[in-house]
């Protein structure tokens, strides 16, 4: 009810009523947990679904969770503007570490998984220092140029590295005594691995150190006055995700059972550039994004493997010009905090309440 003021009244038995717009205000749990539901929803589906698929798709499905890994922590480089075109080598080396230490030394699955993720981010401590004096398109062809170069190394060196032939024979994986050959059972191993390292990348980009990258990435300059160390960070966002695609080239050796240096070529890092662009790189979800869109486009024109190339590279031409943001930019939902889309559609819903 309303005074002849318009203010609202209050009952007899007590507090005054929450107006819709203050109800809505309220945090509630769809607010707080509606995100975390739907991701638990997501992961129940994906627990369930390789039981009803066949060998194709579930092998199809522990591509993309290595894609998955791979974009998102290329993504987390470009935080801090560095758009690195050596990705893709450094989940060689994480792939080439895992066969050379798996086949002549033994090291267990779990064990020689994040191991691999180290061994790779050690290389790219290593890398990373001298492209410090590098950024924008430099430090682009900077990358570019020590990935060729690590890449000649593997092609040329016969020992230990196979040359062009690569290594072949890499132990199949175990974990706790249970064999990881059958499609199902790696799934399943690949899929922990993934949400494990998005969980944790996730964490990182909200965080105070996720700020300081976004805050280089915004103005170098600006974040080294306010006393940002730019290039501990910059070092700091590089060897975090050559950790990560290092587990990636890992779950990958596994899974082949032999790799080489055709597997790590330039058209692959294409591809992984325009995973990130036509998603979008200025939130989190938007490699996500990219990599599930693109993986259904990759199987749809499997039949025209031939025009590929220049079909995709048609498509990130023209979202670079029409649609610099990626897909991420026609869901706002996504800049909002989990759960908002819903307070603002109640909000809009009781705005039309009677009376």
């Amino acid at each position: 009810m309303k005074n002849p003021n318009g203010a609202a009244s209050t009952p007899a038995g007590g507090s005054a009523l929450p107006t819709p717009s203050a109800a809505a205000s309220n945090p509630d749990w769809r607010r707080k947990y509606g995100g975390w539901i739907a991701v638990i929803a997501i992961l129940a589906a994906l627990c369930v679904i390789p039981f009803y698929m066949k060998f194709y798709h579930i092998e199809l499905s522990i591509i993309y969770f290595m894609s998955v890994i791979l974009a998102v922590s290329y993504r987390l480089i470009t935080t801090t503007g560095d758009w690195s075109f050596a990705h893709i080598i450094l989940q060689g080396i994480g792939a080439y570490a895992t066969a050379l230490l798996a086949k002549h030394v033994g090291i267990p699955f779990i064990v020689m998984v994040p191991l691999a993720g180290l061994v790779t981010a050690a290389v790219g401590a290593i890398v990373m220092f001298p492209m410090l004096r590098t950024k924008g398109f430099a430090f682009f062809i900077a990358s570019f140029a020590f990935g060729e170069f690590i890449r000649m190394v593997w092609m040329k060196v016969n020992n230990p590295f196979g040359g062009t032939g690569g290594i072949v024979n890499i132990p199949s994986p175990e974990l706790f005594g249970l064999k990881l050959t059958s499609s199902v059972n790696y799934y399943f191993a690949c899929m922990a691995f993934m949400v494990a390292a998005v969980f944790i990348m996730w964490r990182l980009d909200r965080s105070r150190i996720g700020n300081a990258w976004k805050a280089i990435h915004t103005d170098d300059m600006l974040a080294e006055c306010m006393g940002v160390n730019v290039a501990r960070y910059r070092t700091l966002a590089f060897v975090v995700g050559s950790f990560f695609a290092g587990i990636a080239g890992a779950l990958l050796a596994y899974r082949m059972g032999s790799i080489d240096p055709h597997n790590f070529e330039i058209t692959q890092m294409v591809y992984l550039v325009i995973w990130v662009v036509i998603g979008g790189a200025s939130t989190f979800w938007g490699p996500l994004i990219g990599v599930t869109i693109l993986t259904v486009a990759f199987e749809w024109s499997r039949p025209l493997l031939e025009w590929r190339p220049l079909m995709f590279g048609s498509l990130l031409i023209m979202f670079l010009i029409f649609l610099p943001g990626g897909l991420e930019s026609l869901l706002p939902a996504l800049r909002r905090p989990p759960g908002e889309h819903y307070a603002r559609f109640r909000r809009w819903l009781t705005t039309f309440r009677p009376g």
